[in-house]
């Protein structure tokens, strides 16, 4: 039996995803996190064989929960949900130790396929994110500023895209203010940015954030 850990705040998607495991013989939902800090504890605490994290939870960022979750428990695979294209996250989150990448809209057809790859010791890679990786390698895609940045960069970046104060972005990610204050003028460096409104116009355009 596969137990599977969900982490996600939205209970709509967590019973979904629970309804299509209790119609599949070898996996169970084992338990459930609505943040950062609790996908952490019960990751790293409890038995599971895979867990799926989303993206956008509320705490630590999810590049930090997955780091922390890997630095716990290396062989424990984390599949990553989201609604952003696989382009714009996954090449990130796979080259961060997760197993798979899926977005939210074609999760409930993958799910299966993809709980059972990364239990078995492997990882689900779609075939756009397969191509996407594979220009990478081969250099032949032009990459684009954001590309450029750290980890840690990437998520204060998108922290800022979404509209969070600095002292907010600060507590999140257990920094000081003036520490994200030197985050911020380096990804406006790096990405040749000029102002908070060029940056979220840009997070918006790439799809780096949700354009509500």
């Amino acid at each position: 039996m596969i137990r599977v850990l969900v982490a996600d705040d939205h209970f709509i998607v967590r019973a979904g995803l629970q309804k299509i495991m209790a119609d599949v013989p070898d996996m169970e939902l084992a338990d459930e996190a609505v943040n950062g800090y609790q996908a952490i504890e019960k990751a790293s605490q409890n038995n599971v064989d895979v867990v799926l994290l989303d993206i956008s939870m509320p705490g630590p960022d999810w590049l930090d929960v997955l780091k922390t979750i890997k630095q716990a428990k290396p062989r424990l695979p984390v599949l990553i949900l989201s609604v952003h294209p696989e382009k714009q996250y996954a090449v990130r989150a796979i080259s961060s130790g997760a197993s798979g990448y899926l977005t939210k809209d074609k999760a409930f057809d993958e799910l299966v396929d993809a709980i059972r790859k990364a239990a078995s010791g492997g990882r689900y890679i779609s075939t756009g994110l397969a191509e996407e990786l594979a220009d990478l390698i081969e250099h032949k895609r032009d990459s684009l500023p954001h590309e450029s940045l750290s980890d840690r960069e990437f998520s204060v970046m998108v922290l800022l895209a979404r509209g969070n104060s600095l002292a907010a972005i600060a507590g999140r990610l257990c920094v000081s203010p003036k520490t994200v204050s030197t985050y911020r003028t380096r990804i406006f460096d790096k990405m040749r940015l000029q102002s908070n409104a060029q940056l979220i116009h840009y997070a918006i355009k790439h799809g780096l954030v949700e354009n509500h």
